[in-house]
């Protein structure tokens, strides 16, 4: 079981054997039990922080970072309890056909919310089973978009449990608010 939860600042994803906390704005809480992934390189990281791109194995959870703005900016690759996750990093960028190619094929699309037709865009080339959106701090759960996407007031929550597997048809999705 994975598991999803909204906190001030950034996501917890906490898997059968680690737990990460992605993009929280700054690395505090990172521990031996618990990972933070970053989305801009730290020139000094800290322990227990990724903030680079490149490729990682920690625990059983397999980590990839995809360098986006020139090294600027990092989204990651997750393969967790065998389910292939993506964390795309703030603020959306255009991915080119190699770092699609890098990321593979994603089941479960985590993104913050942004320009509506670049999500859109995004959502349509991953094409994951599982889309999870998080409000920037200045997000509206309410906002139109969220609907336009195939959220509705049942895909809002603040804690998101991904159980028994993936959606075998269509696509599931959640707003972690």
């Amino acid at each position: 079981m994975i598991t999803f939860s909204s906190l001030t600042s950034g996501i917890k994803v906490t898997g059968p054997d680690k737990t990460f906390i992605v993009y929280p704005k700054s690395s505090e809480g990172a521990s031996q039990s618990t990972q933070v992934l970053l989305s801009v390189p730290e020139e000094e990281p800290t322990a227990n922080t990724i903030s680079w791109p490149g490729e990682y194995n920690i625990g059983s959870v397999s980590l990839k970072g995809i360098a986006h703005r020139d090294g600027q900016q990092v989204s990651f690759v997750a393969i967790m309890d065998d389910v292939r996750l993506c964390f795309i990093s703030s603020p959306l960028q255009q991915w080119s056909d190699a770092q699609m190619e890098t990321a593979g094929n994603i089941d479960v699309l985590v993104m913050p919310t942004g320009d509506i037709k670049l999500i859109q865009k995004l959502v349509d080339e991953f094409d994951p089973r599982i889309l999870v959106l998080v409000p920037g701090e200045e997000g509206d759960p309410e906002d139109p978009m969220f609907k336009a996407l195939g959220a509705n007031d049942a895909s809002m929550m603040k804690e998101f449990k991904l159980k028994g597997g993936l959606p075998q048809e269509g696509r599931q999705v959640v707003v972690l608010a």
